[in-house]
């Protein structure tokens, strides 16, 4: 989602396709690191953020041998966020589509999964996709949309 935020607001075409019908993965981390936070200040994004419901942890301690030990420090990073915030990542990419939707050229589909990549001249030039809530013929197929490039986030299987 960052990276189609950065090419939309560039103003390069980007389409994000989600397969399931909300962004709640187990799998998904619930940090955001001070150098993240930053980049959000940086692009003006961070002032809303720290709206949104979240903890701050300014040091991380640990026991080690019995004793109370800190093991991190961010008071001391010079950002300007001194702090992990700790928020679930779907919502994190909630609040992170709401700017998205701002961009003229930034379809986002939910339920929307990639079947097959579209090749013309030996060079992948899009995918055809799927919804999951099937259209009014009973048929599943959906879009086809068209990219002079794609990325696939690291859990998308290995199919193509």
């Amino acid at each position: 989602m960052m990276a189609g935020y950065l090419l939309a607001r560039a103003g390069v075409p980007v389409a994000v396709l989600e397969k399931h019908g909300d962004f709640n993965r187990d799998f998904r981390g619930d940090t955001i690191h001070p150098s993240t936070l930053e980049l959000m200040h940086e692009l003006g994004l961070l002032d809303e953020f720290l709206k949104q419901p979240h903890q701050e942890v300014r040091e991380l301690r640990g026991v080690i041998n019995g004793q109370a030990v800190a093991i991190a420090d961010f008071t001391r990073l010079p950002t300007r966020c001194k702090f992990i915030a700790f928020m679930p990542q779907w919502d994190f990419l909630n609040f992170l589509i709401q700017p998205c939707k701002g961009f003229p050229d930034f379809p986002f589909a939910m339920q929307t999964e990639v079947i097959d990549l579209l090749i013309e001249n030996e060079r992948v030039n899009g995918g055809a996709c799927k919804n999951s809530s099937p259209r009014r013929n009973g048929s599943p197929r959906g879009p086809r949309y068209l990219a002079r490039w794609a990325a696939l986030d690291d859990t998308y299987p290995r199919r193509f």
